[in-house]
């Protein structure tokens, strides 16, 4: 696959895609966070049925301007869900998913967008497995990325090393394209299988990691990793179609 390079990288809005469920403890830093990246940033963010505070706390957020779509689901609908409201709503040049955990450091942003505005890349994923800095966590949790983005290249013919990453930038224009249906956390096999069949350039680039334990908040568990291997399966080998 081949594209133009950005219109304008300098006048560029890279579209940042907020799901958050019951995520009241983080969501206010990762918005001071996003703000202080030297980007131009569109940022959207959906409330997928919490139970807490975080849908009026991200009303509070958009009604100071850090925030400048609000979309709310009535139920819990899952992240994949969440992430096809907010792709909807998009208007930005790029799209990048950012979860609202901290997980993820939105100072990476400039680094994974700088292969897309030169022209190199279509899609870049930021690696937590590429020697970037980490916090150190389970064992087990990063056998399970690696054998499921293992599983994933076998099918697709990339040789991803972190197929499981919530840092998957893409260009807006490729991004609506594509076939995307799954609610939950099959989002990332999910977009990883589209995007190779659509033969995009994809770039791979190390970020920084801090990992939550469960007693802080993590929500995915071995039955999303048990899933997970349906997905990748399903998505490559009976892809969705419009």
């Amino acid at each position: 696959m081949s594209a133009p390079v950005l219109r304008d990288p300098a006048r560029s809005v890279v579209s940042v895609l907020v799901p958050a469920y019951n995520e009241g403890a983080t969501v206010a830093r990762v918005f001071e966070r996003l703000a202080a990246v030297p980007l131009t940033l569109e940022v959207i963010a959906v409330d997928d049925g919490s139970s807490d505070d975080t849908g009026r706390l991200l009303d509070a957020l958009a009604a100071q301007g850090k925030v400048h779509r609000v979309i709310h689901h009535p139920v819990n609908r899952g992240k994949g869900a969440a992430i096809r409201s907010a792709i909807a709503a998009a208007t930005g040049d790029v799209m990048v998913v950012q979860d609202a955990d901290l997980e993820y450091d939105p100072a990476d942003l400039p680094l994974l967008f700088a292969p897309i505005a030169d022209g190199r890349a279509d899609a870049v994923y930021g690696s937590r497995f590429l020697g970037g800095p980490h916090r150190v966590l389970f064992f087990w949790h990063s056998v399970g990325n690696r054998f499921l983005t293992l599983l994933s290249n076998m099918l697709t013919d990339l040789n991803l090393t972190d197929m499981e990453t919530c840092y998957k930038m893409v260009r807006s224009d490729l991004m609506r394209r594509l076939v995307l249906t799954t609610d939950r956390f099959g989002f990332e096999p999910e977009l990883t299988a589209q995007l190779a069949r659509a033969r995009a350039r994809i770039y791979e680039l190390p970020i920084s990691y801090a990992g939550r334990t469960y007693a802080e908040g993590k929500k995915i568990n071995w039955r999303d990793g048990v899933a997970a291997l349906w997905h990748i399966v399903r998505f490559n080998l009976f892809p969705p179609h419009r």
